[in-house]
């Protein structure tokens, strides 16, 4: 079971993170120098929605990883069940769970 101690990150410029120690969610593991910038969310919501905040930004991490394999819809399942793993407040989990359905399904129609 992954825990919030077992993701150890080095950060980067400009709101980017380096993964120091690999991980694994769901089968999922995700390598040591994999860099991400966190949650994508617009700058008008970071005061609602901070795109580094440490209950989701494992989610992030994984979800950014997924992406970059382009599975897309991996991504987004693996976003939800890892927010729901973390228990980030279900109002925070499905707005930034349906904003990501949303976004790939009129970017890349997946």
């Amino acid at each position: 079971m992954l825990r919030y101690s077992d993701i150890i990150l080095q950060p980067l410029k400009a709101h980017k993170f380096k993964v120091v120690k690999p991980f694994i969610f769901k089968n999922i593991k995700i390598p040591k120098g994999f860099t991400t910038d966190g949650a994508s969310v617009p700058r008008i919501f970071w005061s609602i929605f901070p795109p580094n905040r440490t209950d989701y930004l494992p989610c992030a991490i994984v979800h950014d990883f997924l992406c970059d394999l382009q599975e897309y819809k991996k991504a987004d399942k693996c976003f939800l069940e890892c927010l729901k793993h973390f228990r980030v407040s279900k109002f925070a989990t499905y707005t930034m769970y349906y904003a990501v359905r949303l976004y790939h399904l009129i970017s890349y129609r997946r």
